[in-house]
């Protein structure tokens, strides 16, 4: 059985809401009970699809994209009124909301290109590896050939007697 009504946890969680746009802290403070619960609260009314910022002081900053995408679907059938009440509603401005709206319609868009631009980075650094690698095997050759040349010549100064230095 739950410790806490349901009514309790809605009264709770719109506190979090305008009108009043408490801190989760101050929240738990004023009701008594644990940070971790209001949080936990609060993260189970965004699983059922409720929009909340994660923080009041943040502004529109404290929504996470995947509220700020809730709340342009939800607005997306209203009509001007409906939207300047719902933002009202939830400390919103409309053209924050209409900011929203561009940045979804642009999101595919853009990760498309930047899906293109990071290949091409990629592909870049792939074509670089290779050029440092061919490099490093010429390098690793013509000192193998320099030791062996090394070698050779102290033997034959060995063999020979020609100690010079």
């Amino acid at each position: 059985m739950p410790r806490y009504s349901e009514e309790r946890r809605q009264a709770v969680v719109a506190k979090l809401l305008p009108p009043h746009n408490l801190s989760a802290y101050e929240v738990a403070e004023q009701e008594g009970i644990s940070v971790a619960t209001v949080y936990k609260w609060r993260k189970e009314a965004r699983a059922e699809g409720r929009c909340l910022p994660d923080a009041s002081d943040q502004g529109s900053s404290g929504w996470s994209s995947q509220d700020k995408f809730a709340a342009v679907v939800e607005t997306a059938p209203m009509n001007a009124e409906d939207v300047a009440e719902y933002c009202r509603r939830r400390g919103l401005y409309p053209e924050q909301l209409q900011r929203w709206r561009h940045d979804c319609e642009q999101a595919a868009s853009l990760s498309h290109e930047e899906r293109r631009r990071e290949a091409d980075d990629a592909k870049q650094q792939r074509k670089r590896i290779r050029e440092l690698e061919r490099e490093l095997q010429r390098k690793e050759a013509a000192l193998a050939e320099t030791a062996a040349l090394l070698t050779l010549r102290k033997k034959a100064r060995a063999i020979w007697g020609d100690e010079e230095k």
